[in-house]
């Protein structure tokens, strides 16, 4: 059979080439336009799977990382770290939105600031103190010369603890059970590390909006009468759509190619029903796509993708360019879930499932593999090795000098199931800066998707055989 599945939620700081990172737009909510939104499924080492989300806004400039802790636990957590050696401050630490952060030997204290938690490292977290008791040192020097110098003495402390040879004590404490801090001697004790959990006080679930027994049975009869089961919902939704897409393929049957199809579905982020928005369209010199938007009106979510509209070709395609101009990054591309990219002037290979399937430019797609790496937090974050971000860096800076024409590189898109495109500048005639080969699949190519067992044609005829030795294939 095929190779091993890639697991949904990867492990944090994981020497996987293809990490699955969801780009999707979303909304600033500082200037209103719209953002780059990235989401990543990773597992903790001994704590639990988290969803990391990183947000960029390209006319702002804002940006913000986060991690969405789910529900509460039982009970509270307090972790007491005895940070000794250079080593402890790299220790990772997952610190949630309700979770309180000190250091008794500054006397300092990080109460909850109701923004999404985090992933970070114990110099993260000063380095992050420091830099925001830093911001506005310049006004108040101005302003307030006495309060400055005690802010500025602060912050020398801070930066002494961030050398090594200064001991410290750092203390999370999470009344929600879903902080974590490293240990690296994990599953044995550290003597540098101290966990303990405890009862919540009633005020401690006040604040978490947890209720009593009582109260949630309440709710749950509540909601019963007023609103309709995920099943049901999901239900109406395809009835819908069926109502529709029938209606007006008996008024016109060519409507699907001229109409925008708007139908019913629920948002992936908060479950309320949402509008999704598809259109078929025709891309010229190549094949049908189906393009599908969906807008969420109750939280602002938005996500785009691009599908093939003719399924999997009889051939893969593999499509070679040789980027000599600027203008050869205006060409358009399309990217489908199972197209591979490669730039082998550096090293570079992106995995198909890495940035989905996008209908872009060839610098729009390069921008994006850009940006992924550069926020990719086990990459180029505090917890990323030297070495590794090392070639990170030069990679980045290979690729920021194709963008911007400066260099001269092969760019390849390989895609088993044929759905790739990129633009023709000479079409309908041959292009002499690029190669389109077709070829036949692999037999593993064609186990990856899905069609080694997949029969069309006569299958009431005869019993699909799947995996029969040539003895008993032949007896039957």
């Amino acid at each position: 059979m095929g190779e091993k599945l890639q697991p949904i939620y990867v492990d944090l700081a994981s020497e996987m080439d293809d990490p699955q990172v969801t780009v999707i737009s979303s909304l600033c909510m500082l200037c209103h336009e719209m953002g780059t939104t990235r989401l990543l499924m990773t597992r903790i080492p001994h704590y639990k799977e988290v969803l990391i989300t990183s947000f960029e806004c390209e006319h702002c400039g804002n940006k913000n990382t986060a991690y969405q802790q789910g529900q509460c636990q039982e009970r509270g957590v307090r972790y007491q770290l005895d940070v000794l050696e250079e080593a402890d401050l790299s220790r990772q630490v997952v610190k949630s939105d309700v979770a309180t952060v000190s250091v008794p030997e500054l006397e300092l204290e990080i109460p909850p600031t109701g923004e999404k938690g985090e992933v970070t490292t114990v110099e993260g977290i000063l380095r992050r103190t420091r830099d925001g008791l830093n911001q506005d040192q310049s006004a108040r020097r101005l302003e307030n010369p006495d309060t400055a110098l005690r802010i500025e003495n602060f912050i020398d402390e801070i930066e002494l603890l961030l050398t090594p040879g200064h001991p410290f004590t750092l203390i999370v404490d999470d009344p929600s059970g879903n902080s974590f801090v490293e240990n690296p001697q994990a599953p044995n004790e550290d003597p540098k590390l101290k966990r303990t959990q405890y009862k919540r006080t009633k005020e401690q679930s006040t604040a978490l909006g947890l209720l009593n027994e009582d109260e949630a049975t309440l709710g749950e009869e509540n909601l019963q009468g007023n609103i309709s089961s995920p099943q049901e919902q999901e239900d109406e939704s395809e009835l819908s759509l069926t109502e529709e897409s029938t209606s007006e393929a008996k008024d016109d049957p060519e409507s699907l190619k001229d109409e925008v199809l708007v139908f019913s579905t629920l948002c992936d982020r908060c479950s309320r029903p949402a509008n999704t928005n598809m259109k078929v369209t025709k891309i010229p010199h190549f094949k049908e796509v189906i393009i599908m938007a969906m807008t969420c009106d109750g939280c602002g979510h938005r996500s785009n993708e691009v599908k093939s509209g003719s399924g999997v070709s009889e051939r893969g395609r593999r499509i070679t360019l040789e980027v000599r101009e600027p203008y050869d990054l205006a060409r358009d591309v399309l990217k489908s879930e199972t197209c591979e990219l490669s730039i082998p002037e550096l090293d570079l290979v992106v995995g198909g499932g890495l940035i989905g399937g996008k209908f872009t430019t060839l610098e729009g797609l390069l921008t994006n593999i850009k940006e992924d790496l550069e926020t990719n937090p086990f990459l180029m974050g505090d917890s990323s090795k030297d070495d590794r971000k090392a070639v990170v860096e030069k990679l980045l800076d290979g690729l920021e000098e194709v963008i911007e024409g400066k260099r001269q590189v092969t760019f390849i898109m390989d895609d088993p199931a044929g759905n790739n495109y990129l633009q023709n500048l000479y079409a309908p005639d041959d292009d002499p800066q690029l190669t389109v080969e077709e070829y036949e699949r692999s037999h593993q190519q064609n186990e990856d998707l899905g069609l080694n067992d997949m029969k069309t044609e006569n299958y009431e005829e005869e019993p699909l055989l799947i995996n029969s030795p040539p003895q008993q294939q032949q007896l039957l």
